[in-house]
């Protein structure tokens, strides 16, 4: 391997550092994957520092040939890969947000939903996922909520329909296998949270909110607060 595709290796362990230092690994693969990530980062820091010593040794002895001429190492057009590898150094992709909310597979709350206990109400707020919100909104018709007020967090989704969608992504390993859950929020007074802002919502389940007529359950909300955007972004 030359020293350009040493040079990136490193670069690439150090960003990979980088990202699990600081917590910004969160934003594209489960937070229990922090450990791993960095047995891999050094692996790949040791691995490129090895590999441009190596080059290095090697460069430093030009072999000439009975033409006269002197044959060096390959194209230098790989140190061009270095330039989105520093750019990550500096500036760290955003975690999903709305805009693939509608471009995808969404989670079916429907889906082998089981049967939950009643939340009591008049017991305060209940904090819940989106997911567990969705799944005893559809079933028996969101009898186990019986009018429990309950506390749910996301980010903010467009709806033409009035109100706003509140969604979180669930995933199963990193952001590629990203799906959405969505809860359509009603009865919201005042100015609507701006597209992305992270918010938590109270309310009820809101009317029709367990109906089959569609995936999307409905929360009637009684407050909504902006807050900021948690260290683990998924479900």
């Amino acid at each position: 391997m030359s020293p350009a595709g040493g040079t990136i290796t490193v670069l690439a362990g150090a960003v990979l550092l980088r990202l699990t230092i600081t917590g910004t690994y969160t934003r594209y693969v489960r937070a229990g994957l922090g450990p791993w990530l960095v047995v891999s980062a050094v692996a790949l820091i040791v691995l490129g520092i090895v590999t441009v010593v190596r080059a290095l040794r090697g460069a430093a002895t030009v072999e000439v040939h009975d033409d006269g001429h002197e044959h060096g190492s390959g194209p230098g057009v790989g140190w061009l890969l270095l330039a989105p590898i520093a750019a990550l150094l500096l500036v760290a992709p955003p975690t999903l947000g709305s805009y693939g909310v509608d471009r995808g597979s969404a989670v079916d709350v429907r889906a082998g939903a089981p049967t939950f206990p009643p939340l009591a109400a008049g017991d305060g707020p209940v904090p819940m996922t989106l997911l567990e919100f969705g799944q005893r909104a559809f079933d028996h018709g969101g009898r186990t909520l019986d009018d429990a007020s309950v506390q749910l967090t996301g980010f903010v989704a467009d709806d033409a329909r009035g109100g706003f969608r509140l969604a979180r992504y669930q995933i199963a390993c990193c952001a590629a296998d990203a799906a959405p859950i969505v809860v359509r929020v009603v009865g919201v007074e005042g100015r609507l949270p701006s597209r992305d802002t992270w918010v938590t919502v109270t309310g009820t389940l809101g009317p029709g909110g367990g109906s089959d007529a569609g995936a999307v359950p409905v929360l009637a909300a009684t407050s909504v607060v902006a807050v900021p955007a948690p260290d683990d972004p998924y479900e």
